[in-house]
Protein backbone atom coordinates (compact mmCIF):
# COMPACT_ATOMS: atom_id res chain seq x y z
CA UNK A 1 0.00 0.00 0.00
CA UNK A 2 1.17 3.08 -0.74
CA UNK A 3 1.90 5.55 2.14
CA UNK A 4 1.95 9.82 1.54
CA UNK A 5 5.70 11.02 3.03
CA UNK A 6 5.22 15.05 3.74
CA UNK A 7 8.58 15.58 2.52
CA UNK A 8 8.98 19.21 0.78
CA UNK A 9 6.19 20.96 -0.58
CA UNK A 10 4.63 18.21 -2.56
CA UNK A 11 3.78 14.84 -1.49
CA UNK A 12 6.14 12.20 -2.26
CA UNK A 13 4.48 8.96 -3.18
CA UNK A 14 6.48 5.92 -2.16
CA UNK A 15 5.79 2.05 -2.19
CA UNK A 16 6.22 1.88 1.79
CA UNK A 17 5.94 -1.82 1.83
CA UNK A 18 8.74 -2.44 -1.03
CA UNK A 19 11.26 0.28 0.11
CA UNK A 20 11.32 -1.63 3.97
CA UNK A 21 11.46 -4.87 2.20
CA UNK A 22 14.72 -3.27 0.64
CA UNK A 23 16.04 -2.68 3.22
CA UNK A 24 15.27 -5.87 5.15
CA UNK A 25 16.89 -7.25 2.44
CA UNK A 26 19.71 -5.50 2.86
CA UNK A 27 19.59 -5.97 6.39
CA UNK A 28 19.90 -9.87 6.15
CA UNK A 29 22.86 -9.00 3.56
CA UNK A 30 24.75 -7.01 6.50
CA UNK A 31 23.78 -10.10 9.16
CA UNK A 32 25.43 -12.83 5.87
CA UNK A 33 28.71 -10.67 5.97
CA UNK A 34 28.90 -11.33 9.91
CA UNK A 35 28.35 -7.81 10.51
CA UNK A 36 26.01 -7.14 13.83
CA UNK A 37 23.32 -4.64 12.11
CA UNK A 38 22.62 -2.82 15.33
CA UNK A 39 25.84 -1.99 16.60
CA UNK A 40 27.57 -1.83 20.15
CA UNK A 41 29.70 0.57 21.71
CA UNK A 42 31.73 2.96 19.90
CA UNK A 43 33.98 4.26 22.29
CA UNK A 44 36.34 6.83 21.19
CA UNK A 45 34.83 8.99 18.86
CA UNK A 46 34.94 12.43 18.97
CA UNK A 47 32.07 14.77 17.47
CA UNK A 48 32.48 16.11 13.96
CA UNK A 49 32.97 19.41 15.04
CA UNK A 50 36.22 18.87 16.78
CA UNK A 51 37.45 16.90 13.78
CA UNK A 52 36.52 19.78 10.91
CA UNK A 53 38.46 21.39 13.50
CA UNK A 54 41.70 19.69 13.29
CA UNK A 55 44.28 20.98 10.63
CA UNK A 56 44.94 19.53 7.27
CA UNK A 57 48.61 18.25 6.95
CA UNK A 58 49.01 15.85 3.50
CA UNK A 59 52.09 14.80 5.03
CA UNK A 60 51.22 13.94 8.46
CA UNK A 61 47.23 14.07 8.50
CA UNK A 62 45.34 13.63 12.29
CA UNK A 63 44.05 10.44 12.89
CA UNK A 64 39.86 10.87 13.34
CA UNK A 65 37.52 8.57 14.52
CA UNK A 66 33.78 9.60 14.33
CA UNK A 67 30.26 8.40 14.25
CA UNK A 68 26.95 9.65 12.99
CA UNK A 69 24.30 9.25 10.81
CA UNK A 70 24.79 9.04 7.06
CA UNK A 71 22.78 12.06 5.62
CA UNK A 72 23.99 11.87 2.28
CA UNK A 73 25.44 9.39 -0.15
CA UNK A 74 27.03 9.48 -3.63
CA UNK A 75 28.27 6.20 -5.25
CA UNK A 76 31.09 7.26 -7.75
CA UNK A 77 32.78 3.39 -8.90
CA UNK A 78 35.11 1.98 -6.29
CA UNK A 79 34.97 5.12 -4.05
CA UNK A 80 31.38 6.20 -2.30
CA UNK A 81 30.94 9.71 -0.37
CA UNK A 82 28.81 9.93 2.29
CA UNK A 83 27.86 12.96 5.01
CA UNK A 84 27.85 11.43 8.50
CA UNK A 85 26.03 13.84 10.74
CA UNK A 86 26.58 13.61 14.47
CA UNK A 87 24.80 16.31 17.29
CA UNK A 88 27.73 18.88 16.69
CA UNK A 89 27.48 18.96 12.83
CA UNK A 90 28.25 16.73 9.70
CA UNK A 91 31.71 15.80 7.38
CA UNK A 92 32.26 14.52 4.41
CA UNK A 93 33.85 10.54 4.10
CA UNK A 94 35.36 8.69 1.83
CA UNK A 95 35.59 5.13 1.30
CA UNK A 96 37.49 3.97 -1.32
CA UNK A 97 37.64 0.45 -2.03
CA UNK A 98 41.29 -0.95 -2.03
CA UNK A 99 41.22 1.58 1.88
CA UNK A 100 37.94 -0.17 3.85
CA UNK A 101 39.33 -3.67 2.55
CA UNK A 102 37.29 -6.60 1.22
CA UNK A 103 34.46 -6.59 3.73
CA UNK A 104 34.29 -2.80 4.41
CA UNK A 105 33.28 -2.30 1.12
CA UNK A 106 30.73 -5.05 0.98
CA UNK A 107 29.41 -3.23 4.10
CA UNK A 108 29.37 0.03 1.95
CA UNK A 109 27.24 -1.56 -0.72
CA UNK A 110 24.51 -2.19 1.94
CA UNK A 111 24.59 1.38 3.73
CA UNK A 112 21.29 3.48 2.83
CA UNK A 113 20.32 7.24 4.28
CA UNK A 114 19.83 7.38 8.17
CA UNK A 115 22.16 4.51 8.80
CA UNK A 116 24.31 4.81 11.79
CA UNK A 117 28.36 3.99 11.43
CA UNK A 118 31.17 4.60 12.81
CA UNK A 119 34.30 5.39 10.75
CA UNK A 120 38.18 5.58 11.40
CA UNK A 121 40.78 7.06 8.88
CA UNK A 122 42.00 10.22 8.60
CA UNK A 123 41.52 13.74 8.64
CA UNK A 124 42.27 16.00 5.20
CA UNK A 125 40.94 17.66 2.34
CA UNK A 126 39.67 16.37 -0.95
CA UNK A 127 41.42 17.83 -4.47
CA UNK A 128 38.56 20.57 -4.31
CA UNK A 129 39.05 21.24 -0.65
CA UNK A 130 36.59 19.66 1.17
CA UNK A 131 36.84 18.89 4.50
CA UNK A 132 37.25 14.94 4.53
CA UNK A 133 37.51 12.18 6.64
CA UNK A 134 39.53 9.34 4.49
CA UNK A 135 38.01 6.24 6.30
CA UNK A 136 40.02 2.42 6.93
CA UNK A 137 37.53 1.24 8.97
CA UNK A 138 33.68 1.47 8.70
CA UNK A 139 31.35 -0.18 11.45
CA UNK A 140 27.63 -0.66 11.20
CA UNK A 141 26.03 1.37 14.27
CA UNK A 142 22.24 0.81 13.60
CA UNK A 143 20.49 -0.22 10.33
CA UNK A 144 17.24 2.41 9.47
CA UNK A 145 14.65 0.32 7.91
CA UNK A 146 12.44 3.21 6.76
CA UNK A 147 13.65 5.58 3.79
CA UNK A 148 15.09 9.20 5.17
CA UNK A 149 14.49 12.34 3.07
CA UNK A 150 17.18 13.04 0.54
CA UNK A 151 18.91 16.51 0.01
CA UNK A 152 16.30 17.70 -2.75
CA UNK A 153 12.81 16.85 -1.43
CA UNK A 154 14.05 18.19 2.48
CA UNK A 155 11.81 18.25 5.17
CA UNK A 156 9.18 21.70 4.91
CA UNK A 157 5.74 20.19 5.54
CA UNK A 158 5.48 21.71 9.35
CA UNK A 159 3.09 19.13 10.30
CA UNK A 160 4.82 16.38 9.20
CA UNK A 161 8.43 17.43 11.19
CA UNK A 162 6.08 18.20 14.02
CA UNK A 163 4.98 14.34 13.97
CA UNK A 164 8.55 13.25 13.04
CA UNK A 165 10.33 15.41 15.74
CA UNK A 166 13.54 13.03 15.26
CA UNK A 167 14.10 13.72 11.78
CA UNK A 168 13.12 17.51 11.98
CA UNK A 169 16.07 17.84 14.30
CA UNK A 170 18.74 15.32 12.23
CA UNK A 171 17.65 17.27 9.04
CA UNK A 172 16.69 21.03 9.66
CA UNK A 173 19.69 22.76 11.76
CA UNK A 174 17.52 25.83 13.24
CA UNK A 175 15.29 23.05 14.92
CA UNK A 176 18.45 21.23 16.85
CA UNK A 177 19.65 25.19 17.56
CA UNK A 178 16.59 25.95 18.90
CA UNK A 179 16.55 22.90 20.93
CA UNK A 180 19.66 23.45 22.37
CA UNK A 181 19.19 27.18 23.03
CA UNK A 182 15.88 26.09 25.41
CA UNK A 183 18.52 23.75 27.11
CA UNK A 184 20.64 26.63 27.55
CA UNK A 185 17.47 29.26 28.73
CA UNK A 186 16.92 26.65 31.65
CA UNK A 187 20.53 26.47 32.55
CA UNK A 188 20.62 29.93 32.69
CA UNK A 189 17.49 30.63 34.76
CA UNK A 190 18.43 27.79 37.21
CA UNK A 191 22.12 29.32 37.63
CA UNK A 192 21.15 33.19 38.52
CA UNK A 193 18.48 31.56 41.10
CA UNK A 194 20.58 29.39 42.66
CA UNK A 195 23.33 32.32 42.70
CA UNK A 196 20.36 34.28 44.23
CA UNK A 197 20.07 31.71 47.13
CA UNK A 198 17.00 29.97 45.65
CA UNK A 199 16.30 26.07 46.82
CA UNK A 200 14.76 24.26 43.72
CA UNK A 201 12.43 21.55 44.37
CA UNK A 202 9.67 19.14 43.19
CA UNK A 203 6.29 19.27 44.21
CA UNK A 204 3.19 16.74 43.11
CA UNK A 205 1.69 16.57 39.65
CA UNK A 206 -1.26 14.99 40.81
CA UNK A 207 -3.41 17.19 42.68
CA UNK A 208 -6.65 16.56 44.69
CA UNK A 209 -7.97 19.92 44.00
CA UNK A 210 -7.17 22.14 41.04
CA UNK A 211 -5.95 25.34 42.74
CA UNK A 212 -3.44 28.15 41.79
CA UNK A 213 -5.30 29.16 38.75
CA UNK A 214 -8.68 29.65 36.67
CA UNK A 215 -8.24 26.43 34.52
CA UNK A 216 -9.84 23.75 33.27
CA UNK A 217 -7.90 20.63 34.44
CA UNK A 218 -7.09 17.09 32.74
CA UNK A 219 -9.08 14.52 35.24
CA UNK A 220 -7.65 11.01 36.61
CA UNK A 221 -8.63 8.36 39.17
CA UNK A 222 -5.89 6.51 41.30
CA UNK A 223 -7.42 3.30 41.24
CA UNK A 224 -5.51 2.28 44.34
CA UNK A 225 -6.64 4.82 46.47
CA UNK A 226 -10.17 5.05 44.85
CA UNK A 227 -9.88 8.69 44.64
CA UNK A 228 -10.41 11.42 41.79
CA UNK A 229 -7.39 13.61 40.86
CA UNK A 230 -6.34 16.32 38.16
CA UNK A 231 -2.87 16.92 36.96
CA UNK A 232 -1.93 20.18 38.57
CA UNK A 233 -2.80 23.51 36.82
CA UNK A 234 0.03 25.63 38.38
CA UNK A 235 2.75 24.76 40.83
CA UNK A 236 1.85 28.13 43.08
CA UNK A 237 -0.20 26.48 46.48
CA UNK A 238 2.74 23.11 47.30
CA UNK A 239 5.35 25.94 46.64
CA UNK A 240 3.37 28.78 49.05
CA UNK A 241 3.03 25.47 51.55
CA UNK A 242 6.99 25.13 51.58
CA UNK A 243 6.77 28.99 52.51
CA UNK A 244 5.07 28.15 55.63
CA UNK A 245 7.74 25.33 56.44
CA UNK A 246 10.35 27.61 56.49
CA UNK A 247 11.29 27.45 52.66
CA UNK A 248 12.03 31.26 52.44
CA UNK A 249 13.45 31.37 48.59
CA UNK A 250 12.08 28.35 47.09
CA UNK A 251 11.43 27.52 43.26
CA UNK A 252 10.34 25.12 40.46
CA UNK A 253 10.60 24.70 36.72
CA UNK A 254 8.05 22.00 35.96
CA UNK A 255 5.05 21.01 33.78
CA UNK A 256 1.46 21.87 33.79
CA UNK A 257 -1.38 21.32 32.22
CA UNK A 258 -4.43 22.88 31.36
CA UNK A 259 -7.44 21.30 28.99
CA UNK A 260 -8.14 24.10 26.70
CA UNK A 261 -7.10 25.48 23.80
CA UNK A 262 -4.37 25.17 21.49
CA UNK A 263 -2.67 28.30 19.42
CA UNK A 264 0.29 29.53 18.50
CA UNK A 265 0.78 30.84 21.67
CA UNK A 266 -0.95 27.69 24.01
CA UNK A 267 -0.17 24.33 24.15
CA UNK A 268 -2.00 22.04 26.71
CA UNK A 269 1.34 21.04 28.80
CA UNK A 270 3.60 23.24 29.21
CA UNK A 271 7.02 24.19 31.31
CA UNK A 272 6.37 26.88 34.27
CA UNK A 273 8.83 28.69 36.20
CA UNK A 274 7.31 29.62 39.57
CA UNK A 275 9.03 31.16 42.36
CA UNK A 276 8.51 32.15 45.85
CA UNK A 277 10.54 34.75 48.37
CA UNK A 278 9.35 35.30 51.52
CA UNK A 279 9.32 39.02 53.10
CA UNK A 280 9.63 40.29 49.38
CA UNK A 281 6.30 41.86 47.38
CA UNK A 282 5.88 42.38 43.75
CA UNK A 283 7.67 45.45 43.35
CA UNK A 284 10.98 43.20 44.56
CA UNK A 285 9.54 40.38 41.97
CA UNK A 286 9.81 42.93 39.31
CA UNK A 287 13.48 43.73 40.07
CA UNK A 288 14.06 39.74 40.22
CA UNK A 289 12.30 39.49 36.55
CA UNK A 290 14.59 41.85 34.94
CA UNK A 291 17.67 40.49 36.42
CA UNK A 292 16.21 36.97 35.71
CA UNK A 293 15.17 37.71 32.23
CA UNK A 294 18.68 39.65 31.13
CA UNK A 295 20.42 36.90 32.20
CA UNK A 296 18.64 34.42 30.09
CA UNK A 297 19.16 37.19 27.09
CA UNK A 298 22.62 37.43 27.69
CA UNK A 299 22.80 33.57 28.27
CA UNK A 300 21.67 32.83 24.20
CA UNK A 301 22.28 36.25 22.71
CA UNK A 302 25.28 37.53 24.31
CA UNK A 303 23.17 40.97 25.70
CA UNK A 304 20.05 41.91 26.79
CA UNK A 305 19.30 43.00 22.99
CA UNK A 306 17.40 40.24 20.90
CA UNK A 307 15.45 40.59 17.71
CA UNK A 308 12.00 39.75 17.29
CA UNK A 309 11.21 39.63 13.20
CA UNK A 310 11.40 42.49 12.45
CA UNK A 311 11.71 44.06 16.14
CA UNK A 312 14.34 44.46 18.41
CA UNK A 313 13.32 43.88 21.97
CA UNK A 314 15.58 45.27 24.59
CA UNK A 315 15.53 43.49 28.40
CA UNK A 316 17.98 45.51 29.47
CA UNK A 317 16.56 46.57 32.99
CA UNK A 318 14.70 48.86 34.43
CA UNK A 319 11.67 47.39 32.26
CA UNK A 320 8.69 50.03 31.52
CA UNK A 321 5.90 50.21 34.14
CA UNK A 322 2.17 51.15 33.70
CA UNK A 323 -0.60 51.32 35.77
CA UNK A 324 -3.76 48.83 34.64
CA UNK A 325 -5.64 51.74 35.13
CA UNK A 326 -3.68 54.50 32.76
CA UNK A 327 -3.40 51.67 29.99
CA UNK A 328 -7.29 50.80 30.18
CA UNK A 329 -7.89 54.58 29.93
CA UNK A 330 -5.14 55.40 27.57
CA UNK A 331 -6.23 52.86 24.83
CA UNK A 332 -10.02 52.13 25.91
CA UNK A 333 -11.13 55.08 27.12
CA UNK A 334 -12.70 53.59 30.41
CA UNK A 335 -11.93 54.37 34.21
CA UNK A 336 -11.24 51.06 35.82
CA UNK A 337 -13.31 52.86 38.88
CA UNK A 338 -16.46 54.01 37.25
CA UNK A 339 -19.12 50.99 36.30
CA UNK A 340 -20.92 53.72 34.05
CA UNK A 341 -17.64 54.42 32.09
CA UNK A 342 -16.46 50.83 31.98
CA UNK A 343 -20.08 49.62 30.59
CA UNK A 344 -20.10 52.16 28.09
CA UNK A 345 -17.09 51.66 26.71
CA UNK A 346 -17.44 48.07 26.08
CA UNK A 347 -20.92 48.74 24.23
CA UNK A 348 -19.07 50.92 22.01
CA UNK A 349 -16.59 48.11 21.45
CA UNK A 350 -18.93 45.57 20.93
CA UNK A 351 -19.05 43.85 24.62
CA UNK A 352 -22.13 42.78 25.89
CA UNK A 353 -21.97 44.62 29.68
CA UNK A 354 -25.00 42.82 30.50
CA UNK A 355 -24.83 41.00 33.63
CA UNK A 356 -20.98 41.14 33.69
CA UNK A 357 -19.12 42.67 36.68
CA UNK A 358 -17.33 45.30 36.19
CA UNK A 359 -13.74 43.97 36.94
CA UNK A 360 -14.68 41.10 34.09
CA UNK A 361 -15.97 44.31 31.69
CA UNK A 362 -12.43 46.01 32.58
CA UNK A 363 -10.14 42.69 31.54
CA UNK A 364 -12.44 42.09 28.64
CA UNK A 365 -11.54 45.59 27.76
CA UNK A 366 -7.99 45.28 28.40
CA UNK A 367 -7.34 42.11 26.52
CA UNK A 368 -9.55 43.63 23.74
CA UNK A 369 -7.68 46.95 23.44
CA UNK A 370 -4.63 47.11 24.93
CA UNK A 371 -2.82 43.82 25.29
CA UNK A 372 -1.68 43.81 21.75
CA UNK A 373 -0.68 47.58 21.93
CA UNK A 374 1.65 46.10 24.99
CA UNK A 375 5.15 46.00 22.67
CA UNK A 376 7.16 46.08 26.28
CA UNK A 377 9.08 44.96 28.21
CA UNK A 378 6.16 46.48 30.48
CA UNK A 379 5.29 46.06 33.86
CA UNK A 380 1.36 46.34 33.59
CA UNK A 381 0.46 46.75 37.79
CA UNK A 382 -2.36 47.07 40.18
CA UNK A 383 -5.22 44.90 38.73
CA UNK A 384 -8.87 44.47 39.60
CA UNK A 385 -8.50 43.08 43.17
CA UNK A 386 -11.53 40.52 41.87
CA UNK A 387 -9.61 39.18 39.38
CA UNK A 388 -6.44 38.57 41.66
CA UNK A 389 -8.07 35.68 44.46
CA UNK A 390 -4.63 35.05 45.95
CA UNK A 391 -3.06 38.82 45.85
CA UNK A 392 -2.89 41.08 48.40
CA UNK A 393 -4.82 44.33 48.10
CA UNK A 394 -3.30 47.55 48.00
CA UNK A 395 -3.15 49.33 51.02
CA UNK A 396 -5.47 52.53 51.33
CA UNK A 397 -7.49 50.64 48.05
CA UNK A 398 -8.41 46.91 48.41
CA UNK A 399 -10.50 47.60 45.02
CA UNK A 400 -7.17 47.30 43.64
CA UNK A 401 -4.60 43.88 44.18
CA UNK A 402 -0.81 44.26 44.08
CA UNK A 403 0.08 42.18 40.83
CA UNK A 404 1.85 42.85 37.59
CA UNK A 405 1.73 41.26 34.26
CA UNK A 406 5.14 41.40 32.06
CA UNK A 407 4.22 42.08 28.29
CA UNK A 408 6.33 42.00 25.57
CA UNK A 409 5.19 42.15 21.53
CA UNK A 410 1.66 41.70 22.92
CA UNK A 411 1.96 38.57 24.76
CA UNK A 412 2.03 37.96 28.86
CA UNK A 413 5.61 36.71 30.17
CA UNK A 414 5.21 36.46 33.47
CA UNK A 415 2.76 37.34 36.31
CA UNK A 416 3.43 37.94 40.00
CA UNK A 417 1.86 38.75 43.38
CA UNK A 418 2.33 40.32 46.89
CA UNK A 419 1.02 37.63 48.12
CA UNK A 420 -1.84 37.00 50.36
CA UNK A 421 -0.86 35.59 53.55
CA UNK A 422 -4.10 36.02 55.39
CA UNK A 423 -5.75 33.36 55.67
CA UNK A 424 -8.98 34.51 56.21
CA UNK A 425 -9.12 36.77 53.41
CA UNK A 426 -8.15 34.05 51.43
CA UNK A 427 -11.15 31.70 52.38
CA UNK A 428 -13.05 34.61 51.68
CA UNK A 429 -11.93 35.36 48.17
CA UNK A 430 -11.88 31.42 47.34
CA UNK A 431 -15.69 30.97 48.80
CA UNK A 432 -16.66 34.22 46.06
CA UNK A 433 -14.54 33.23 43.37
CA UNK A 434 -16.30 29.34 43.84
CA UNK A 435 -19.84 31.02 44.30
CA UNK A 436 -20.88 30.89 40.90
CA UNK A 437 -19.70 27.52 39.54
CA UNK A 438 -21.65 24.43 39.59
CA UNK A 439 -21.40 21.92 42.44
CA UNK A 440 -20.21 19.44 39.58
CA UNK A 441 -17.72 21.71 38.17
CA UNK A 442 -14.35 20.51 38.36
CA UNK A 443 -12.92 23.51 40.29
CA UNK A 444 -15.42 23.76 42.26
CA UNK A 445 -13.93 22.80 45.39
CA UNK A 446 -11.82 24.46 47.84
CA UNK A 447 -8.05 23.76 48.96
CA UNK A 448 -8.86 23.39 52.82
CA UNK A 449 -5.59 22.20 53.35
CA UNK A 450 -4.41 25.43 51.44
CA UNK A 451 -6.33 27.57 53.91
CA UNK A 452 -4.73 25.46 56.72
CA UNK A 453 -1.41 26.02 56.23
CA UNK A 454 -1.91 29.94 55.61
CA UNK A 455 -3.40 29.72 59.16
CA UNK A 456 0.02 27.63 60.64
CA UNK A 457 1.70 31.65 59.22
CA UNK A 458 3.16 32.21 56.07
CA UNK A 459 5.53 35.52 55.54
CA UNK A 460 4.59 37.96 53.55
CA UNK A 461 5.93 37.24 50.07
CA UNK A 462 6.25 37.69 46.63
CA UNK A 463 5.63 34.89 43.80
CA UNK A 464 6.27 35.21 40.18
CA UNK A 465 5.51 32.95 37.12
CA UNK A 466 7.08 33.14 34.10
CA UNK A 467 6.65 30.88 30.68
CA UNK A 468 9.16 28.81 29.82
CA UNK A 469 8.02 28.07 26.74
CA UNK A 470 7.22 31.99 25.46
CA UNK A 471 10.17 33.12 26.82
CA UNK A 472 11.91 30.59 24.52
CA UNK A 473 9.61 32.10 21.84
CA UNK A 474 10.95 35.64 22.37
CA UNK A 475 14.45 34.41 22.96
CA UNK A 476 14.66 32.40 19.47
CA UNK A 477 12.71 34.59 17.14
CA UNK A 478 10.12 32.13 17.18
CA UNK A 479 6.75 32.56 16.34
CA UNK A 480 4.91 29.29 17.67
CA UNK A 481 4.82 27.50 20.92
CA UNK A 482 5.16 25.00 19.34
CA UNK A 483 8.13 25.00 17.65
CA UNK A 484 9.94 25.68 20.85
CA UNK A 485 8.38 22.26 22.01
CA UNK A 486 10.15 18.91 21.41
CA UNK A 487 6.64 17.18 21.67
CA UNK A 488 3.65 19.24 20.70
CA UNK A 489 0.39 17.96 21.28
CA UNK A 490 -1.09 17.13 18.21
CA UNK A 491 -4.62 15.76 16.71
CA UNK A 492 -4.26 11.77 16.14
CA UNK A 493 -2.52 11.02 12.84
CA UNK A 494 -4.98 9.91 10.28
CA UNK A 495 -5.02 6.58 8.33
CA UNK A 496 -4.19 6.01 4.50
CA UNK A 497 -7.72 5.45 3.99
CA UNK A 498 -8.51 9.26 5.80
CA UNK A 499 -5.90 10.67 3.49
Amino acid sequence: MDRVLGWGNRAVTEAGESHEAARLAKLQAIEALGIDPWGGRFDGHMPVASVRALPVNPESPAAARIAGRVVLRRVMGNVHFLDVQDSSGRVQVMLGKKQVGELGWKLAQELDLGDLVGVDGTFGATKTGEPTVFAREVAMLAKSLLPHPDKHSGMTDMEFRLRHRYLDLTYNAETMDRARQRVMLVRAMRRHLDDQGFLEVETPTLHAVAGGAAARPFATHHNALDIPLVLRIALELPLKRLLVGGMEKVYEIGRVFRNEGISPRHNPEFTMLELYQAYSDYRGMMDLTEGLIHACATALRGSGKVTFGEAEIDFTPPFERATYAELLARHAGADMADPTSLERAASVRGIDPAGKHPDVLAQLLFEQEVEHRLKGPVFVHDYPASLCPLTRRKRGNPAVAERFELFVRGMELANAYSELNDPILQEATFRQQLAGLAEDDSMARMDDDFVRALRHGMPPAGGLGIGVDRLAMLLTDTTTIRAVILFPLLRPERGPQER
